[in-house]
């Protein structure tokens, strides 16, 4: 079983893939959070396989999550995806 965080401050977003992610029977969402920092939280807590993480979040955004993800001693089987929703034309907060 692949065990998988996803993290984006959009719940509908975040909800979405969970249950796209779901579908598949070797795979489940072990963890869901709205931020970077709940996002290290729960992988240092539930050590996942993979993290799918969105750039833009508020309080840590999904890049220095990552940075600190990858200094923290996880499963050799876990890495960090990164996505995000924000293009060139979109304005910033």
């Amino acid at each position: 079983m692949i065990s998988v965080i996803i993290a984006d401050d959009q719940t509908l977003v975040r909800e979405g893939l969970a249950m796209l992610v779901d579908i598949e029977p070797d795979i489940e969402v072990v963890g869901q959070a709205s931020d970077g920092a709940q996002a290290v939280e729960l992988a240092r807590r539930l050590r996942p396989d993979v993290v799918v993480m969105d750039i833009r979040m508020p309080i840590l955004d999904g890049i220095e999550a990552t940075r600190r993800l990858m200094t923290e001693p996880l499963p050799p089987r876990s890495w960090c995806s990164r996505l995000s929703t924000w293009t060139r034309t979109s304005s910033g907060p």
